[in-house]
């Protein structure tokens, strides 16, 4: 018994320990099948992703349906369209077509590439033609010249519509394009074709591109102690140079002052708050900004060295951005005259938003609103005293590589023939015909400015002729002479 009680417990023994045998293979199948199981399922998962019809792009991100539209056409695009894309060009059109959109002049995109660009050539000076521009409904407009560029020397009038770039159209570019394409290195040439408000026919420029100054501020003294400053834009250094220019004039012996924002376009904001608050008494409003959520934010005058001479400020179409901020400012809160024409109308601020890739986006975020809270967006500014150029300040420019001489028919030559008239030389009848009067009126024109007596008009005479009549409408600006008249009688008063 005892002998097979321990066979008996031998086989219990076998067989115990090859049921613990099988029982340890059993677990390790039992492991592999689950890592097999937990693969396989991230397999499925990562081929769903990929092929199926949920993008991988909503995992962990609430869903957008209102970009569905948009990702289904980048999938075709990329899937079908008959040659390779490249993805990068496909989101940044995607990006600038939705700023396009919005309709807004001053919004606008620009890839990594060209905000590299378009930051060098902006930084302290830069070579070109010297214009701010601006995109409306798909045209390029000019905002206004910049004082002493090639630009203002060519007669480029603010709202000039520039159509083509070096035979290039432009129609349809945004802002960061054209400027691209106008701008070039100092000494090169570039031309445009313009066209001008009330003109039928587009005018030809070829200006030849320079240095454009940083230089803002520009003063003068006039009769009877009359002060001139000019401010032709805002940048980060204008209210210093302003306050330069006011120390040279008052030991000049300042006694009044013109400040001139004629073709200003404007710039920065904190520098037109740093330059109202000289003119606007301390506590006055200079002017609010609305935001989208109806909130208004009001900035107000504070204390600090103030302008105390009589002034009386200059504004035209070419009066935008920060100038009318500043010139609305100083009429609402200070009293200060404006004189000239109305201002061009630009009453939203902008703000920029940096991408990780270089890339930018520039959106309207908020409106600006004069002290008493009118919107001049679109509208301008009314002067109080309303004096227009005379006639002869719209007249085109004239190429200096055209050769204009007697039998000679064009637009040019009338435009020629009534620069003589204004300058007193006796031209003829002013038609757009070259005979012997108009001969004869420039032959007197280049003795009198010792160049080549030639009676034909081209090259350094033609250049000339313009020079002079720039010259002479400065000399008899009717805006400026009625700003003295107003500055003189509150003096008398």
């Amino acid at each position: 018994m005892k002998v097979v009680n321990r066979l008996e417990e031998e086989k219990n023994l076998e067989n115990s320990s090859e049921q613990q045998t099988y029982i340890r293979m059993k677990k390790f199948k039992f492991i592999m099948l689950i890592f097999i199981l937990v693969f396989s399922t991230a397999g499925i998962t990562l081929g769903a992703l990929s092929f199926g019809d949920e993008k991988a792009v909503n995992v962990g991100i609430p869903e957008r349906k209102e970009f569905s539209k948009l990702y289904k056409a980048y999938d075709v695009l990329e899937g079908k369209y008959f040659q390779g894309i490249d993805n990068e060009i496909l989101i940044n059109g995607a990006i600038e077509g939705m700023v396009k959109s919005l309709d807004d002049p001053y919004s606008d995109y620009m890839s990594k590439e060209d905000n590299e660009k378009f930051q060098e050539s902006i930084s302290s000076s830069f070579e070109g033609i010297g214009a701010e521009i601006q995109e409306q409904k798909g045209n390029i407009v000019v905002v206004s010249p910049i004082k002493g560029s090639p630009a203002e020397k060519a007669g480029i009038m603010p709202n000039d519509k520039i159509i083509t770039v070096d035979d290039k159209s432009i129609q349809g570019m945004s802002v960061s394009e054209a400027v691209l394409l106008i701008r070039g290195k100092k000494g090169t040439k570039v031309s445009l074709s313009i066209h001008r408000p009330g003109k039928k026919e587009e005018i030809k420029v070829t200006l030849i591109r320079d240095e454009i100054p940083i230089n803002t501020v520009y003063s003068e003294m006039l009769k009877n102690g009359v002060a001139k400053i000019s401010i032709t834009s805002f940048s980060s250094h204008t209210d210093k140079d302003l306050a330069s220019a006011l120390d040279e004039m008052k030991d000049k012996g300042m006694k009044s002052l013109i400040l001139d924002l004629r073709r200003n376009p404007g710039g920065l904001l904190d520098q037109a708050i740093s330059i109202s608050n000289l003119f606007v008494p301390n506590g006055n409003k200079l002017f609010q900004v609305a935001y989208r959520d109806g909130s208004i934010e009001e900035f107000v005058a504070k204390d600090g060295k103030k302008i105390t001479v009589p002034t009386a400020v200059l504004i035209d179409g070419g009066s935008a951005s920060a100038a009318e901020i500043l010139a609305a400012a100083v009429s609402e809160s200070a009293n200060v005259p404006l004189i000239g024409e109305k201002s061009f109308g630009k009453g939203t601020v902008q703000t920029t938003e940096e991408f990780s890739d270089g890339s930018n986006i520039k959106y309207t975020m908020a409106k600006w609103l004069t002290p008493s809270g009118t919107w001049i967006h679109k509208k301008g500014i009314k002067p109080d005293i309303k004096v227009l150029l005379p006639d002869y300040a719209n007249l085109p420019y004239i190429d200096p590589e055209i050769e204009l001489k007697k039998s000679s028919m064009s637009n040019e030559v009338k435009a020629a023939k009534e620069m003589l008239k204004v300058l007193g030389y006796n031209p003829g009848k002013v038609d757009a015909y070259y005979n012997e009067e108009t001969e004869k009126a420039v032959k007197e024109f280049q003795k009198a400015e010792k160049l080549k007596v030639t009676g034909i008009l081209s090259g350094e005479t033609t250049n000339e002729l313009m020079t002079k009549l720039r010259d002479h409408l400065q000399k008899n600006d009717p805006q400026v002479k009625k700003a003295v008249e107003v500055l003189t009688k509150n003096k008398k008063k």
